[in-house]
């Protein structure tokens, strides 16, 4: 507040003006004097302040009074027409209108992999209870298309050149072995594809050498060594249904996985691993695997019973999901989502088979304990 609203001039308050008459500056004389001595009050005393150039730095620079009815605060300058103001006052927040919840999304073509997983599973099912021969080369062509897509993805993403050639070779020969001379004959082809995998290496320059044969070792285990386990179950008189228990129960304990996971899953199993997978969705597989595998093994397998095949569930309930985990590391390793994409909804070849190798041996390993090997 300036001196002007206590409803006096300002009479020499600030002294003469180098300026002449003006702001700041009253008429001087007796008369003028005596002609406001009754109309003035008098003025409160406040420190000088000292000029910094002119009348205009006086009219800035007055002195604000303080007490109950005024505060030292600042005034809020209006902005004028056209100018943004510096501090604009917060406006109220209009209410937002809340976001429409999102649906989940299965990240596949369901239809295509509905399709997909219908027509395989009638070329295997078919084949496995017409001529067994048939089923053991539909497992076969399996087992050398996922070593072509294994080898591939090494040689993009890592520039590593397993030599695909004595593995395909080898790896038909390992399930045919296990189908026709039993454990020993899987056994020694996967000896002799080993030993063809070193000697296939050494025609190319030594650069490389240790890390090829490596990552070739590992596709020739990988992949058909333990498809292998499947001929064996194959080899029992009630080798079909033994096959047939071993292929119902993985695909029952993935999709108990997914359906549980999907409409219930809160906490991540392991998600620097694989995100998608929940605890929720894992404890859904064992109970889905288990249910199955007590019907399976009291009406499928002779000799079997239900409390047997609780058991037998939950172990492929583990070996599924460790299976899916050890693929999935194996993928991010590469920087990939999918192996490959001969199947649609589904990926690749091997994109189906990461959980099925890994459980072959548990399941035939279990059989035998439970009904023996004949």
């Amino acid at each position: 507040m300036n001196d002007s609203s206590w409803g006096a001039p300002q009479t020499g308050y600030w002294g003469p003006s180098d300026h002449g008459p003006g702001r700041g500056a009253a008429p001087a004389g007796p008369a003028y004097d005596a002609h406001y001595a009754q109309q003035t009050r008098p003025m409160p005393i406040v420190p000088d302040v000292p000029e910094h150039g002119g009348d205009q730095e006086v009219d800035r620079g007055a002195a604000r009074l303080s007490g109950p009815l005024f505060r030292d605060e600042p005034t809020r300058a209006r902005p004028l027409p056209g100018e943004v103001p510096q501090n604009p006052e917060p406006m109220p927040h209009a209410p937002q209108p809340a976001p429409a919840p999102q649906k989940k999304s299965a990240g596949r073509d369901l239809g295509a992999a509905i399709g997909v997983g219908v027509a395989l599973g009638a070329v295997i099912v078919a084949s496995l209870f017409v001529v067994k021969a048939v089923f053991v080369g539909v497992v076969a062509v399996a087992v050398v298309v996922g070593l072509w897509e294994l080898t591939k993805r090494l040689e993009e993403r890592k520039g590593i050149k397993a030599p695909l050639a004595p593995l395909a070779l080898g790896g038909a020969a390992m399930v045919v072995a296990g189908y026709a001379r039993g454990a020993e004959g899987a056994w020694v082809a996967m000896a002799l594809t080993a030993l063809a995998v070193l000697a296939w290496r050494m025609t190319a320059p030594p650069e490389g050498y240790l890390k090829d044969v490596t990552a070739g070792l590992f596709a020739a285990f990988y992949v058909p060594f333990l498809a292998t386990f499947v001929a064996l179950m194959l080899t029992a008189d009630d080798g079909a249904w033994r096959v047939l228990t071993f292929l119902v129960l993985t695909v029952v304990s993935d999709t108990g996985a997914y359906a549980v996971g999907w409409r219930f899953g809160r906490h991540k199993l392991a998600p620097r691993i694989s995100p998608g997978k929940t605890r929720e969705g894992l404890m859904g597989a064992v109970a889905f695997a288990m249910a199955a595998g007590a019907l399976c093994m009291q009406f499928l397998i002779d000799g079997g019973s239900w409390w047997q095949g609780l058991l037998l569930g939950l172990a492929v309930a583990a070996s599924a999901t460790l299976g899916d985990l050890g693929e999935s590391m194996i993928k991010r390793d590469l920087g990939i989502k999918d192996m490959g994409t001969l199947l649609p909804g589904h990926g690749g070849i091997m994109d189906r088979l990461d959980s099925l190798l890994p459980t072959a041996p548990v399941v035939w390993l279990l059989l035998v304990i439970f009904v023996g090997s004949g």
